[in-house]
Order: structure tokens, then sequence, then C-alpha cells
């Protein structure tokens, strides 16, 4: 049952951070396994929040899956909460949390829980589990840089 939280600071604002990871659509040109995105629908949601609807294809070695989360999206309090709908999952909680960090750079907080509906898929997972969380975290850091620039080139520019 694979469970990871980890926090990061990174420089760039809690905005760009959370329109990176919101921009769902777009995770198939940069997150590693991820081979294909789809919007399914989008719906207001209680208090402003956004409530989209999305499938995820995922292929690592000989695995290929598609699985359909409901993703809530509160801008106001810059919180991303992803629940599964269904997949070869049998739990999905994934949880994003964006702070302003002060000086333009963003506390991210990171949460994941899930567990496959195949143990052969688990134990498969288990043995990787750390990396892939490491390497999917820094897609989403390498993402921002190429978006955004990094700090000190738009300082140095500023300048």
């Amino acid at each position: 049952m694979p469970e990871h939280a980890q926090e990061r600071q990174v420089p760039f604002t809690p905005a760009e951070m959370f329109a990176l990871v919101a921009d769902i659509e777009s995770y198939p040109e940069f997150l590693p396994w991820c081979a294909g995105a789809r919007i399914r629908s989008r719906e207001a949601g209680e208090g402003g929040a956004e409530i989209v609807v999305a499938d995820l294809i995922i292929a690592y070695k000989m695995f290929r899956g598609t699985y359909t989360s409901r993703v809530t999206l509160d801008h106001d309090n810059m919180r991303i909460d992803v629940a599964l709908v269904r997949g070869p999952f049998r739990r999905l909680e994934n949880r994003w949390r964006f702070a302003d960090a002060g000086e333009g750079d963003c506390l991210i907080s990171f949460y994941i829980d899930f567990e496959f509906s195949s143990k052969l898929i688990q134990r498969m997972m288990d043995s990787v589990f750390l990396q892939a969380m490491q390497r999917i975290i820094k897609a989403f850091e390498d993402r921002a840089s190429a978006l955004y620039g990094e700090k000190e080139e738009l300082t140095a520019q500023a300048n």
C-alpha cells in the first residue's frame, strides 16, 4: 500500500504551480509513464472550485491501464484533490497544496496513497515506488522551469 508525502520549496509562485498541476491535458508532454490524458467533464463545484473528471492512460513496461479520477481544483485555497472514479486501482487518493513561501517561491505539499487491484502489479510497483514518485515530482519541477523560466534567469534579465 504505497503512500508518499513530500514538501518541496520551488522558485515559482503558488499560482504558477497550481496552473501547471491543473493542466491535466498536458501531462503526456512531460510526465513519465503518462501515455494520454482526456478531460471527460468540467463543472462548477462548491465555493468556486472546479470539478474535472479526467482519464489518464498509464504505461509502464508491460502494464498499460486507464484510470478515471475526479479532480477538485480549488484555486481560491490553492488545493487540488484527486479521487479515484474507476481504473486499475483498489484505492487512489492524491492531494496537492500550494503555499506562498515568500520572495516568489512556493511550498508544495504533495500526498499520494494508492493500491492497485492486481497484487502482481502492486508488487512490481512497490519495488520502484519511491523512485517513481521522485521522478514524477522532478517532472513537474522541470515543466515549471520550461514554462516559467528559472528565477535566476528572470532576475538577471530584469537587471
